[in-house]
């Protein structure tokens, strides 16, 4: 970063009313609401070392020398089937993905089904053949599960939970609080394309698009990056809240400042072009088969060669760099010249004025 002084004092928007009497959508869209949720109602509950890591996943010490990550994950994603995957590729990627992001091999996995009365057993067939296409690509056995039925109405078809488990590589460090000033910032593809395709599903678009969901299992992107370098900070996929909430909360994890450039961060046309239409930032919105990964200066060529080697990280460019100040901050470079804050999704996945 450069020498120059940046006062971003005033510069945050505000966010949104406060609700602390009873849960609203925005309390699920994983950004600075979520996160409230977790300190108030959740973490004074359950504190432990594990959950104060604050990452996607925990990494305990199950023996000596023998470290797992373990994630769950529930999936409420309507409607069912959306151009690119569905719920249940959904429930897949993202517990195996979470699971890899702490360096993991992820094994095994568990998976419940709350079924609404009246779903089709032909839906829930597909369902269950596109988790095992899943599964087998990215290597993982389902081991155990569980069933439940509502009343209709009382779910919108299927919901599904899942939890995963994996081992962790020998010697990694790698998480949250681990990005240090002078890391590159790599991101492994386009962003927004997942949330996109789902509005898309929806109708919600008011035009056709041929956008195409981003989810994937991401393990072995993550395999051969740690065979080109076992030295990576930090790796995270930026699922609910998008990219902006993400870097957010490593610059928060990792008490420093994070500096964008704009041009750099690949969007599809047709995503940018939806987003301008309905009043979003391309960076809160969600993405399900795209990663972030921090990495020392020296390690960022051989990780970005590895990456383009790969299936998932064939687009993989350089975003930015971390730097010590304005700690727990992400800012933007602009195209042209400027810089803003990038703040942490406040609410719901809507239209901000600031």
């Amino acid at each position: 970063m450069s020498d120059e002084t940046v006062n971003i004092e005033g510069a945050v928007c505000a966010p949104p009313l406060s609700h602390n009497e009873q849960i609203v959508m925005g309390h699920g869209a994983g950004g600075r609401m979520t996160h409230q949720l977790i300190q108030k109602a959740f973490l004074p509950a359950f504190d432990n070392i594990a959950l104060r890591a604050g990452d996607d996943a925990a990494l305990l010490e199950a023996a000596p020398g023998l470290r797992l990550s373990i994630s769950t994950d529930a999936h409420v994603v309507w409607p069912l089937f959306f151009p690119g995957g569905d719920i249940g590729r959904l429930a897949i990627c993202g517990t195996v993905n979470d699971v890899a992001m702490l360096g993991a091999k992820p094994l095994y996995l568990t998976a419940g089904f709350i079924l609404e009365e009246g779903l089709s057993i032909e839906t829930l067939q597909r369902v269950i053949a596109s988790m095992k296409a899943a599964a087998e690509e990215a290597g993982v056995q389902i081991v155990a599960g569980d069933t439940k039925v509502v009343q209709k109405g009382k779910a919108d078809g299927l919901y599904i939970t899942t939890a995963g488990v994996g081992l962790v590589r020998p010697g990694l460090k790698v998480g949250g609080a681990q990005a240090r000033p002078g890391d590159v910032v790599i991101l492994s593809g386009s962003i927004g394309d997942h949330g996109i395709a789902v509005l898309g599903a929806r109708g919600e678009l008011g035009f056709e698009s041929s956008i195409q969901s981003d989810v994937a299992p991401l393990n072995h992107l993550i395999a051969a990056m740690l065979d080109a370098s076992s030295n990576l900070h930090v790796l995270r996929d930026p699922t609910r809240g998008g990219l902006g909430t993400t870097l957010n909360e490593i610059a928060s994890q990792s008490n420093v400042g994070i500096v964008l450039n704009e041009p750099a961060i690949p969007v599809h046309p047709q995503v940018n072009a939806a987003c301008e239409m309905l009043g979003f930032d391309p960076l809160y919105i969600a993405n399900e088969g795209k990663l972030i990964a921090i990495v020392p200066p020296a390690d960022a060529d051989v990780v970005l060669q590895a990456m383009h080697r790969t299936r998932y990280g064939e687009e993989a460019v350089v975003i930015g760099q971390v730097a010590a100040e304005p700690r727990g901050h992400v800012l933007m470079k602009t195209a042209l010249g400027s810089q803003r804050v990038v703040d942490m999704l406040a609410g719901e996945m809507l239209p901000r004025i600031c």
